[in-house]
């Protein structure tokens, strides 16, 4: 996306959180709001869940067709998370980058540390804090699409999660949904105004001084 005729580098932004703090929902109310920022879709082995569309919210795999795709190098980041893995691709995430269009998705610690070694100043990372651990556990139950003990599981690992906040650039505590979108809106407009980003800023501040 170029604004007056500026050519910009694109954005990976990338939220983070534990389970049940809202990362995907904030995610969510970001691309529908936001014109120019589109979703990465990843890569899973784990089962299609009610109402979810295979190449729009997932695309699935069996475990095979996943081991091929990272034996290829077609992954830039992938992960095991309660027995099943996760990927992002390469091809499509580099494309948009370097077209200067903006890609969000939400990944664990893990994945987004591995994409910060493959992309560096391309990523920004977003940590989305719950208000509380009771709060944490409330929108866990009320999803009502995992069983107790995969609830209890994601609990016990929320804490780990919890720890790898300091990781990223920025962080926001999910206590207001609205304001907690306001919030990441105003990082992604910061952010696609650095100068850095800004690959044709040189070309224009030397038409501009050559009037």
């Amino acid at each position: 996306m170029a604004v007056h005729g500026i050519k910009r580098r694109g954005i990976l932004l990338v939220l983070s959180s534990p389970s049940g703090a809202g990362k995907t929902t904030i995610t969510r109310a970001l691309v529908e709001r936001e014109p120019h920022l589109t979703l990465s879709v990843s890569v899973t082995t784990r089962p299609r869940r009610a109402g979810e569309i295979d190449g729009k919210d997932y695309r699935f795999v069996d475990p095979a067709r996943f081991e091929k795709m990272v034996h290829d190098g077609d992954l830039l980041e992938h992960a095991t998370v309660f027995g099943h893995s996760y990927g992002t691709p390469r091809g499509p995430l580099m494309a948009a980058i370097e077209s200067g269009r903006d890609i969000i998705t939400d990944i664990d610690w893990q994945g987004t540390q591995q994409l910060q070694a493959k992309i560096g100043a391309d990523l920004v990372s977003v940590f989305i804090l719950p208000p509380s651990m009771a709060a944490l556990e409330a929108r866990l139950k009320s999803r009502a699409q995992d069983s107790d003990e995969v609830v209890r599981g994601r609990m016990a690992k929320s804490s780990e999660e919890l720890s790898h906040w300091d990781a990223y650039d920025y962080v926001v505590v999910n206590d207001d949904f609205e304001d907690s979108v306001r919030r990441v809106e105003a990082i992604l407009t910061a952010e696609r105004v650095r100068r850095l980003r800004q690959v044709g800023l040189a070309e224009f501040v030397n038409r501009l001084r050559r009037v």
